[in-house]
């Protein structure tokens, strides 16, 4: 007969082989002319390193990771095509700053457009793909505030779509690492074209102006931003031996300057800390017990669990599964029914949701009988 205990508490095996040590002294991070950055890492989303990360900045061009989230989230939906042509407006022709050169009545190819806007930084090719998705360029602002919200993008206001500046139109240099990842994650198909080195549209070709692209192999993205309030900014992401870092800077005096801090950034997460997955989707870790069920429950998770610690640490972590008391049946296999936690030492690396490996029904009528009088004096 299965127990019901309060709550169950189960100690997992040790997460890594090898003998635990104290791990790879980490020093300070470099010194750094910006006016805030920010070192995270994409996988398990923990913050390395950051100065003045929360900070309310001018985004410049990075705006344009928010409208590139908007646009590919409407591809994703249906409501978009990367083969349809779409108009481009006098609004959208007469856009200062960066240019695509788009005339003005055409029609422009979807995917055309988002090479203008992502290697090129495009503002008409912003605008009009932002026409094309909200209506107005007003309306999709309003769109990526919306998709800023849901990202949990705390200290973001989007009010136009390429970055031109609006007293109303800030973000941080953390919300832009945490979109940056984001994008990596959730759109792997576009992320393509961040490490594209130039673009031509009308006979006419622009460079990308992500100067890292050249220095570091295992750069792929992200996107620059520039105006005389903003100064020089980059967000910038690389993967190496399955680690994936995403390095922000923002409010540097020179393209050079931004490349440099983030070289820096990149380098000094790489060479100091390692991200392993520790759990794989999907498997499982351990079983439970459910009233009105009798045999044992298999209790798995349903994304990958990552970790970020310094160079050697991760051998010391340690997992606990915490399952919930008075689970009963039945319970869909979605319903949460506890919690997988990863700790090493005071630091919490993980804590993910648990769940049934699949839908749990009722046993048969003398199991129910029997735990309904059980839950009545439980």
């Amino acid at each position: 007969m299965p127990k019901f205990p309060i709550a169950s508490l189960i100690t997992l095996l040790s997460l890594l082989s090898g003998a635990a040590d104290a791990g790879t002294p980490v020093p300070a991070p470099p010194p750094l002319p910006a006016k805030g950055y920010v070192l995270l890492d994409a996988f398990s989303g923990r913050i390395l390193v950051g100065q003045n990360d929360t900070e309310r900045l001018e985004p410049a061009s990075l705006t344009k990771l928010m409208s590139a989230y908007a646009v590919f989230q409407a591809l994703k939906d249906g409501k978009l095509k990367l083969d349809q042509a779409v108009p481009i407006s006098t609004r959208a022709w007469k856009a200062e700053g960066s240019r695509t050169f788009v005339d003005v009545g055409s029609r422009v190819r979807v995917d055309l457009l988002l090479q203008g806007m992502i290697v090129q930084s495009g503002n008409d090719a912003t605008i009009a793909l932002a026409e094309a998705v909200g209506g107005s360029e007003e309306t999709f602002a309003a769109l990526m505030n919306q998709y800023s919200q849901r990202l949990g993008l705390k200290g973001s206001h989007w009010t136009n779509s390429s970055g031109l500046p609006d007293p109303q139109h800030y973000t941080t240099a953390r919300d832009i690492a945490i979109l940056g990842a984001a994008l990596v994650r959730e759109f792997p198909e576009y992320y393509k074209w961040y490490s594209q080195r130039a673009f031509t549209y009308n006979n006419i070709t622009q460079q990308n102006r992500n100067g890292l692209l050249d220095r570091d192999p295992t750069v792929d993205g992200i996107k620059t931003g520039h105006t005389e309030a903003a100064g020089y900014c980059l967000a910038s992401s690389a993967l190496r031996d399955g680690m994936r870092l995403v390095a922000v800077v923002m409010g540097t005096a020179s393209p050079k300057a931004r490349e440099d801090a983030s070289a820096a950034l990149l380098g000094y997460g790489f060479n100091f800390f390692e991200t392993k997955r520790l759990y794989a989707a999907g498997q499982r870790l351990g079983t439970t017990a459910v009233y009105k069920v009798g045999e044992p429950v298999p209790v798995v998770i349903r994304s990958d669990v990552y970790a970020t610690a310094a160079r050697g640490e991760l051998a010391n972590a340690k997992a606990q599964l915490v399952l919930d008391a008075r689970l009963v049946a039945p319970l869909a296999a979605t319903t949460p029914i506890g919690r997988l936690r990863l700790t090493l030492g005071d630091s919490v690396l993980a804590d993910v949701p648990a769940y049934p490996a699949e839908a749990v029904e009722p046993g048969n009528i003398f199991r129910r009988m029997i735990d309904t009088v059980r839950l009545w004096f439980s």
